[in-house]
This record gives C-alpha cells, sequence and structure tokens, in this order.
C-alpha cells in the first residue's frame, strides 16, 4: 500500500537535540551547526526530510569521487588532530611555535 505525500510530515524536521555548543543532531549520526547560529548571514533552506537523509547517505561516495580525482594525498581527521595537540604541548620545555 501506497501512502501520501504529506506535506507537514515531511517540512517539519524532528526536534533538534543539542550535540554540542553550537551543533545539533536531528537524525541520528547527522549533525549540523545550530540553526540559530547561521541567520545572519546564511539564509536557511527549507528541503524535504526525505531530502536530508539521501544526501547524507549520499556524501561519503562523492567524498570517494573527489579523493580518486582531486586529492594527491588523503589526511584523516585525527592525524590532524593528533598533530595540532603535538604543537600545544611542548615536548622537554621547549616553546610551541606561533601559529603562521
Amino acid at each position: 500500500m501506497m501512502e501520501g505525500y504529506r506535506y507537514a510530515d515531511e517540512h517539519t524536521p524532528p526536534p533538534p537535540r543539542r550535540a554540542s555548543d553550537v551543533a545539533v543532531e536531528r537524525f541520528d549520526h547527522l549533525f549540523e551547526v545550530d540553526p540559530r547560529l547561521m541567520t545572519a548571514h546564511v539564509a536557511q533552506q527549507l528541503f524535504p526530510n526525505w531530502d536530508t537523509l539521501r544526501i547524507a547517505a549520499s556524501r561519503a561516495g562523492h567524498l570517494e569521487w573527489m579523493h580518486r580525482h582531486w586529492a594527491d594525498t588523503v589526511v584523516s581527521g585525527q592525524a590532524l588532530l593528533d598533530e595540532s595537540d603535538d604543537l600545544d604541548d611542548p615536548v622537554d620545555g621547549a616553546e610551541a611555535p606561533d601559529a603562521p
């Protein structure tokens, strides 16, 4: 049996759950910048919930395509965080280098 399209059901996202000071989560494992922080400079678009889920599901494939076609090297986010932590924690009393 096919259900009819209900505008209100599809265009009303689930209530946000606070993930951090700047992020909310409406769908499991899909984080977004808190829309309240983006009202001054970024106009918010309304689109159906199913489209949000479709876009999120296709992100990994799109990123893999970009890496295959444009990246010489792919660096993990964790590697960048580890490097940043190393710069913040001087070793043997040495001063941390100034940021460029």
